[in-house]
């Protein structure tokens, strides 16, 4: 089967619903299959943001917000970096090399741009951490994201909450107990930051 070919250019404000399909259905199958936006991210700095185009369709993207001082974005307070806030590329337009395209375009941007290092967070998908492995991208650091239901946080917080019955709750967990929590929470995703020296 002959890949398809796409084109890599500048996002522009009228690609804006294209982009949010195929963010969200990029999105579908993975841990932050819940992480819908109703609207493109804006940047307080200057960014790159890319889009592969196939055939009048965005089939994929990439967001890269770039730094004016060492730390003021990402985490890292040595180097000028990019934090990579948005990457996806289609399902049905997978494996075909559109992510390592969209990345390299972002990549001699973000040069130009003064950056010395790329940032990206993301959940356990193994098919996901694999992909930025193989992008040159080396593990730096880790935290939980802990989803809790209404049993759980009763159990958790008993009365902290006074006439409040909260249903759902998101929160970081950043201690040492990281088997404890797995086993006491259903929903636990360990968030991996990645980074790539350019």
């Amino acid at each position: 089967m002959e890949k398809a070919h796409f084109l890599i250019r500048k996002y522009k404000s009228t690609d804006e619903i294209e982009w949010l399909r195929c963010r969200v259905l990029a999105f579908l199958n993975t841990a932050y299959f819940d992480d819908v936006i109703q609207e493109k991210s804006s940047y307080r700095n200057r960014s790159i943001e890319l889009v592969a185009e196939l055939e009048g369709k965005i089939v994929g993207l990439i967001d890269v917000e770039c730094e004016k001082e060492p730390g003021a974005v990402c985490s890292s307070d040595r180097q000028l970096s990019g934090m990579i806030w948005h990457t996806a590329v289609h399902p049905d337009f997978q494996r075909e090399g559109i992510g390592a395209a969209l990345l390299a375009e972002a990549e001699k941007s973000a040069k130009q741009e003064g950056m010395q290092r790329l940032e990206a967070w993301t959940r356990d998908d193994s098919s996901v951490n694999e992909w930025y492995r193989r992008m040159g991208f080396d593990l730096r650091a880790s935290y939980f994201h802990v989803y809790m239901e209404k049993n759980e946080i009763k159990r958790e917080f008993q009365g902290v909450f006074g006439d409040f019955t909260p249903i759902q709750l998101f929160s970081h967990y950043q201690g040492n107990e990281r088997r404890g929590i797995k086993k006491r929470f259903k929903r636990v995703h360990e968030c991996r930051c990645y980074e790539k020296r350019i």
